[in-house]
C-alpha cells in the first residue's frame, strides 16, 4: 500500500507543470502551477501573483468572477475559454475552472492577455517569468497612464540615511512639481574602471573621474532646483543592479551614470582616440557600442553576489525596448546632453547611441550612460582630470538634465484650459 502511494505521489510530481516567477526590481517569487485537462495547458491561481502584483479576485455570481490585476479589470466565467477586457473579447487556451474554493486560470492569461493590456507588465517566455516595470501604485497615482502613453516622473522620495528611504510628498517650487535626478559615478572600490592614459602621462582611474564628476553634477542639478540622489558618494562598490534599484526606491525621475571612455588597444593608434557620446539602453547597433557594453558591462566581475542567471531580464529587456515607454524619452535625453556638451568640449562629438548596459536595465525611468571623453588619450586625460573642466561637463549634462525636463513639462502639461 505505502509503495502504491510513493507511485502515485511520484507520478504526480512528474506531472506537476514546472513553476514560473514572477519579478519586480527587488523581489521574485514562484508561482507553482497546476495541470489542466489533456492538451488544455498548464492553470495557475491568479492569488499567486499577489507578493509582487496587485491582485483581487471577486465572484459576482455563482457563475462569474472579477479578476483586478495590475490595476486590469478582467471579467470570466469557469466553464467558458474567454476572457472580457473592457469592451474586448479575448479567447483563451482552455477555459478557467474551479477546484475547490479556488479559481483557477490558464497561464496564458498571464503570459499573453496581462502583458497586452498592463502598461507595466512584461513576460518573458525564455526565463518563464512575469516582470512587473516599477511600483504599481506610485505609478498609478503619479501618471494615470494608459499603454503607448507618456509617463509621467514619480514623486519625490528623500534619502533619510545609508540605504533607508523615507516617503515623502511631492514638493513644488514656483507652482511646479520638483524633479529628483539620480546621478550614478561608474565604478568604485574594487574596480577601478579604465586606466589611462595611453603613452604616459599622469595616471588616472576612471571611478575616480566619475566620482568627482557626479558629485559636481549633483551640486549644479541642486543650483538649478532640482533634488539629488546619488547611488555612491564615496570610493565604494555599488552592484550594477543595485544603482537602479536605488533610483526607484528614490523616485528618480532621470538617471545620469557617467563613465570614461577607453580605447580598444588593438585600434592602429588607441590613444589617439578622443571624443564624448551618451547611450541608452536597447540592442547595440554597431561593433563600438558593443565594445563599449562589454567594457562597462564586465564591472560584475567584481560584485560579491550570485554569477547572473542564464534567465537574467537584460535579454528580454532589451527586446523589448521598442514598447518600452522610457526608450523614447532616453533617445531624447541622450541628444541634448550630446548638444550641451559639444558647447564646451574639446572633443568630436561620437553621438547618440544605444547599448545593452546592465547598470541601466534597474532603472524604471528615462536613463542615460555618458561617457565624457577618453581617459587613454593623453590630452583628454588631462581635461578630465582638470576640476575646472569638471566643473563645465556637469553644468553642460545638469543644463541638458533641465532642458529634458522643462520640454517634458511643457509636453505631459497640454494647452492651458
Amino acid at each position: 500500500m505505502i509503495a502504491a502511494l510513493l507511485v502515485l505521489q511520484l507520478a504526480a510530481t512528474a506531472a506537476a507543470p514546472a513553476p514560473i516567477v514572477v519579478r519586480d526590481a527587488t523581489r521574485s517569487v514562484k508561482v507553482a502551477l497546476v495541470a489542466g485537462d489533456p492538451g488544455s495547458g498548464p492553470l495557475l491561481n491568479p492569488q499567486a501573483l499577489a507578493p509582487i502584483v496587485s491582485v483581487t479576485v471577486r465572484r459576482q455570481s455563482p457563475i462569474a468572477y472579477t479578476l483586478e490585476i495590475a490595476g486590469v479589470r478582467l471579467e470570466l466565467e469557469p466553464g467558458l475559454p474567454s476572457v472580457r477586457v473592457g469592451g474586448e473579447v479575448r479567447q483563451l487556451a482552455a477555459a478557467p475552472v474551479v477546484r475547490g474554493s479556488r479559481l483557477l486560470v490558464p497561464l496564458q492569461l498571464v503570459s499573453e492577455v496581462l502583458p497586452d493590456v498592463a502598461v507595466n507588465l512584461r513576460w518573458d517566455a525564455r526565463a518563464r517569468a512575469l516582470i512587473l516595470f516599477g511600483n504599481e501604485k506610485t505609478r498609478a497615482a503619479s501618471t494615470g497612464q494608459h499603454r503607448g502613453g507618456t509617463q509621467a516622473p514619480k514623486p519625490v522620495a528623500r534619502v533619510a540615511s545609508r540605504g533607508a528611504v523615507a516617503p515623502a510628498a511631492p514638493r513644488r517650487q514656483s507652482g511646479k512639481l520638483r524633479r529628483t535626478v539620480i546621478v550614478d559615478a561608474g565604478h568604485g572600490g574594487p574596480d577601478n574602471g579604465m586606466t589611462g592614459p595611453i603613452g604616459g602621462g599622469p595616471r588616472i582611474y576612471e571611478k575616480d573621474i566619475t566620482l568627482a564628476v557626479a558629485k559636481r553634477l549633483g551640486a549644479a542639478l541642486r543650483a538649478r532646483g532640482a533634488d539629488v540622489v546619488y547611488t555612491r558618494t564615496r570610493d565604494t562598490l555599488i552592484a550594477l543592479s543595485d544603482r537602479g534599484r536605488i533610483a526607484n526606491r528614490n523616485g528618480g525621475d532621470l538617471f545620469i551614470s557617467v563613465h570614461v571612455n577607453a580605447a580598444n588597444p588593438n585600434w592602429r593608434d588607441p590613444g589617439a582616440s578622443r571624443g564624448f557620446e551618451t547611450y541608452f539602453l536597447a540592442e547595440a547597433r554597431t561593433e563600438d557600442a558593443r565594445r563599449v557594453e562589454q567594457m562597462e558591462n564586465e564591472a560584475v566581475r567584481f560584485e560579491n553576489g550570485p554569477a547572473v542567471a542564464p534567465d537574467d531580464p537584460l535579454g528580454f529587456i532589451i527586446s523589448d525596448m521598442v514598447q518600452n515607454e522610457h526608450l523614447r524619452e532616453s533617445s531624447e535625453l541622450a541628444d541634448i546632453i550630446q548638444g550641451r556638451l559639444a558647447r564646451i568640449h574639446p572633443g568630436p562629438n561620437r553621438g547618440v547611441k544605444q547599448a545593452g548596459f546592465r547598470v541601466l536595465v534597474t532603472a524604471f525611468m528615462p536613463s542615460v550612460l555618458v561617457e565624457i571623453g577618453f581617459g587613454t588619450n593623453p590630452a583628454e586625460a588631462a581635461y578630465l582630470s582638470d576640476p575646472r573642466r569638471q566643473d563645465a561637463i556637469a553644468r553642460a549634462i545638469a543644463d541638458a538634465a533641465v532642458e529634458y525636463l522643462q520640454r517634458y513639462e511643457r509636453r505631459i502639461s497640454g494647452p492651458p484650459e
